[in-house]
């Protein structure tokens, strides 16, 4: 087994909570090396940093419209996120024992509001996600999924978990807002500028640089719950300057206490699904070629998040296994189908939670606390928001850095056959801002570069039949299929 990650979150050698206990043997807590006290710290850290999609998804589901031209209720779609959410997480620690939280997948929500609601209903396109799902769970029993991740070197495992380490570092950058998009209209080949306009100005991104500095200066003095630390310290900060100064926006949070922080869930989204009622919109051919989108993203986002944070937590083993891998696997699909039918899109495993790693979790415990937290925000929805995206994700720069120190010396760079593809996965991540398309590249390039290297037999089977398939999905819309 490889060592845990670096950095001042390493457990100490013998290190043990409730020796022999129920907790502690169901969940193997001092066996990998963690406390109890780490695994919560690392639930709560997991929430904080991904507690952003209770109000993202429902944003970017309710401003879309359908066919019908009918539009999602938007706190429907709070209780559906927050609901799913909690399930699958605490779902995901149960069955899984590890340290994986999952929420709607942003780029799937995405696609099934921009791509699949216009041309059906919602419950066709949800149904859609569904049947996404049944399709995940079949791979997983059929062991062809364990194979495609069992396929891959060592090298692009790697590759990929930087990839990912960048990618979250990437959107820690952007939600804060100290990163932007420069303007269609501003005709210019540079994509992002500093701050909103060149510069940086404001409170927010004031207090996003002040939480990237104090979560750092935490974790270089070893302090235990730094990460958690800074998120709290920094929304206290935030909460001082939102009452004494005027601040035009924060972004989707306001760190404002709320008039009234108890709200009643609506279960009214939750099963209003149609399985095949898409395909007689949209005909076989098309609605096929709609699952089988739904389905790419969905495989290949959590399939690096499981590999990149399984390394970073230190529960994979030289050949890239990890204990319970197709329980956890399973679990996913079960996410996607349940994503679907809650009509909150597809729920997939999220990269936020290298926080929750960052902060010390190892076991599925972790979960526990992130998923009772999500189901506390079923109530308490006002107050699960308040806390700003500049407070929380300077914890996404710090293990986004973490991730990257521990995996590049991993790399073969004298063999370029692994580490070109390597290097195409880490940066196509942020540069298009999707896993999928990072994986997807990176194995193409392996493919492609070990055959004209005459090592054809040293790629495995099913990296080909991969390869094979991101080849058709990228060239879907040049054959008329999308």
């Amino acid at each position: 087994m490889p060592s845990p990650a670096p950095g001042p979150v390493d457990a100490p050698q013998g290190a043990s909570v409730l020796p022999h206990g129920p907790l502690d043997r169901f969940f193997k807590i001092s066996e990998r090396g963690s406390t109890l006290a780490r695994e919560v710290r690392g639930g709560f850290a997991t929430f904080f940093a991904m507690a952003y999609i209770v109000v993202l998804n429902p944003i970017i589901l309710s401003s879309a419209k359908d066919m019908h031209g009918h539009h999602l209720d938007n706190g429907q779609l709070v209780t559906a996120t927050a609901l799913t959410a909690a399930f699958t997480t605490l779902l995901m620690g149960v069955i899984g024992n590890v340290p994986i939280a999952l929420a709607a997948g942003l780029g799937v929500n995405t696609v099934v509001a921009l791509q699949l609601a216009p041309r059906m209903s919602w419950p066709d396109a949800m149904g859609m996600v569904v049947l996404a799902g049944f399709v995940v769970m079949l791979l997983v029993a059929t062991g062809l999924r364990e194979r495609v991740m069992s396929a891959v070197p060592l090298g692009l495992r790697k590759g990929i978990a930087i990839g990912i380490g960048l990618f979250i570092m990437l959107i820690g950058l952007v939600d804060a807002g100290f990163v932007s998009r420069i303007p269609d209209v501003a005709e210019t080949t540079v994509p992002l500028q500093l701050g909103g306009d060149g510069r940086l100005d404001g409170w927010p991104v004031l207090v996003f640089v002040l939480g990237v500095l104090l979560t750092l200066a935490l974790l270089v003095r070893k302090v235990p719950g730094a990460i958690l630390l800074s998120i709290v310290a920094m929304t206290a900060v935030a909460m001082i300057i939102e009452a004494a100064a005027d601040v035009p926006s924060w972004g989707l949070t306001t760190p404002k206490w709320p008039g009234n922080p108890v709200s009643s869930p609506d279960f009214g989204l939750v099963g209003e699904v149609s399985l095949f009622g898409g395909f007689g919109k949209v005909g076989l051919l098309t609605g096929t070629l709609f699952v089988f989108t739904v389905l790419l993203s969905c495989f290949f986002d959590a399939m690096g998040t499981i590999m990149g944070i399984g390394d970073e937590a230190g529960l994979t083993d030289e050949a890239g296994g990890m204990p319970g891998m197709n329980r956890v696997l399973f679990v996913d699909g079960i996410a996607v189908a349940a994503g679907g039918a809650s009509s909150s899109s597809a729920t997939t495993c999220f990269v936020e939670s290298t926080a929750g790693v960052g902060e010390g979790a190892r076991t599925g415990f972790a979960n526990v606390v992130t998923g009772g937290l999500f189901a506390v925000a079923l109530f308490l929805t006002p107050l699960a928001t308040m806390v700003p995206s500049q407070a929380a994700t300077p914890a996404l720069l710090a293990v986004g850095f973490l991730i990257l120190s521990g995996s590049i010396r991993d790399i073969d760079w004298a063999d370029w056959t692994i580490a070109v593809p390597a290097f195409v996965t880490m940066l196509m991540m942020p540069f298009t801002y999707s896993i999928t398309n990072g994986i997807g590249m990176g194995f193409i390039t392996f493919t492609v570069l070990r055959l004209v290297a005459g090592r054809a037999r040293e790629v495995p089977v099913a990296m080909y039949v991969v390869a094979a398939v991101f080849v058709f999905y990228y060239l879907m819309p040049a054959l008329g299929l999308t």
